[in-house]
């Protein structure tokens, strides 16, 4: 009998430290000496808002008849310093994407869905287009490393600014655009040449800490006269510290995007293994803010893997004030189905998922511009697939959706408005979701790191 039997080796299975993926990555690396580049988030299991349950309301709380009493779900951002907070019907935002990573059609219809919500939606890199402007009642305008296509003019046109430090998806990298992307007029916009491959900066070239981050959000308050919100956004990583410096910098606003954010494009290295769990991030962002006594004066912005109105009533319990989505609101507007629609009407896209390589629901695809449901692309006949008004009715859809859901569990916890959510209302399932959220551990009243 070999040794192998004798110490009860397992025979026909793919070995657990080089399974089938790892291999997949080294056979592939080795045949072009490149790393892989794509789309949307993380894929693998991280600690999520799924690991966390709500205590509802029934003898020692009272819950809320949702058929009779009222449960707000208004939003003010931006009450430090802006002479003009934004006023939102309910917390749930619109994540910046770009044009370019996006189309205009796409950017059209996120613009009349988050108006018909009462809601905010945000520009991305590359600058504004005069669609998004046109069907954003409420629009927050980007400030990244690359500055491509910022434009004072467009900045005072804007209703907040969102200056961006970081992406969950990449954070301490840059956005990438490839060159099939770059039609004529994103190129115009962007200033750069067509059909060439357009990495931006990991940095802003103008400012190396939070000392020059305090003179940059001084020069962005002059030139909008102090109207305008101004955010800062930070992909998670060591979230203390970075709230506390842009606190400290004079944000009105905070957004922590966790890993589990979305990307039109960039390493998969990144994607997987930079940055935490944005159930971490919240509770950190939340200590900071909570450290320095300015939770009640800068508002919190949550981003990262929020698909549901169950994710977005534990992120406002765990101290957010509200949320952004990116992903999901791509998902709500087709991605990954297997049909577009003509006039109504589904149109199969299975062989165009297979010509790209993928089938609906595992494409990751978006940095191709091969996009078979006509969203994450600038092809002139791919984009026609997705018409804004029905992109914009059925991302209204989803966001009702949410909202009412946000709203439910609310009431089934006693809360008169969705703001009043917190963390007593929370317990954990997991060791680890308890660590990471600071809330107890299920049945029991013991938070991991303190004593029992």
């Amino acid at each position: 009998m070999s040794s192998d039997h004798t110490h009860g080796t397992p025979h026909g299975e793919e070995s657990a430290t080089f399974d089938a993926s790892t291999l997949d990555y080294i056979h592939r690396a080795s045949a072009t000496g490149l790393y892989e580049i794509r789309g949307l988030g993380a894929k693998r299991k991280l600690p999520h808002f799924d690991d966390l349950l709500f205590l509802a309301a029934s003898l020692s709380r009272y819950p809320l008849e949702g058929y009779r009493e009222r449960c707000l779900t208004k939003t003010v951002l931006g009450t430090r310093f802006a002479k003009k907070p934004l006023e939102l019907d309910i917390p749930i935002t619109i994540a910046g994407m770009s044009f370019g990573s996006l189309s205009a059609n796409v950017k059209q219809a996120i613009g009349q869905a988050a108006s018909e919500m009462g809601t905010s939606t945000t520009t991305g890199d590359g600058g504004m287009t005069s669609e998004e402007r046109n069907a954003s009642k409420t629009l927050v305008y980007q400030c990244l490393p690359s500055r491509y296509g910022f434009n004072p003019d467009d900045l005072r046109r804007a209703d907040a600014i969102e200056v961006v430090i970081g992406q969950g998806a990449k954070p301490g990298g840059g956005g990438m655009l490839l060159g099939q992307k770059v039609n004529p007029r994103v190129a115009a916009m962007r200033t750069l040449p067509e059909g060439i491959d357009q990495r931006s900066a990991c940095r802003h070239p103008d400012w190396t800490g939070p000392d020059d981050l305090t003179i940059k959000i001084q020069e962005l308050r002059e030139i909008t006269d102090w109207q305008k919100p101004i955010y800062v956004k930070v992909g998670a990583t060591r979230v203390f510290h970075d709230v506390k410096l842009a606190v400290h910098a004079g944000a009105d606003v905070i957004v922590v995007d966790g890993m589990q954010g979305g990307t039109a494009a960039t390493q998969t290295c990144f994607i997987e293994h930079v940055g935490i769990p944005t159930l971490a991030a919240v509770r950190q962002a939340v200590h900071a803010l909570e450290d320095l006594n300015m939770k009640d004066q800068v508002q919190l912005i949550v981003s990262g893997g929020i698909r549901t109105g169950a994710d977005v009533a534990k992120a406002i319990a765990m101290g957010a004030d509200a949320v952004s989505i990116g992903q999901g609101t791509l998902m709500a507007l087709g991605c990954n189905r297997d049909a577009w629609f003509d006039n109504g009407q589904p149109v199969s896209a299975v062989a165009d998922y297979a010509a790209i390589g993928t089938k609906p629901g595992q494409c990751h695809h978006c940095h191709t511009g091969r996009c078979p449901v006509g969203i994450t692309t600038q092809d002139a006949v791919l984009e026609q697939r997705l018409q804004p008004a029905w992109g914009a009715r059925h991302l209204k859809n989803y966001l009702k959706t949410l909202t009412m859901e946000l709203a439910t569990i609310a009431r089934a916890c006693g809360k008169q408005d969705v703001h009043h959510l917190e963390r007593e209302d929370l317990v954990a399932l997991t060791v680890e979701a308890a660590a990471m959220a600071h809330v107890p551990l299920a049945g029991t009243d013991w938070i991991p790191g303190t004593r029992f």
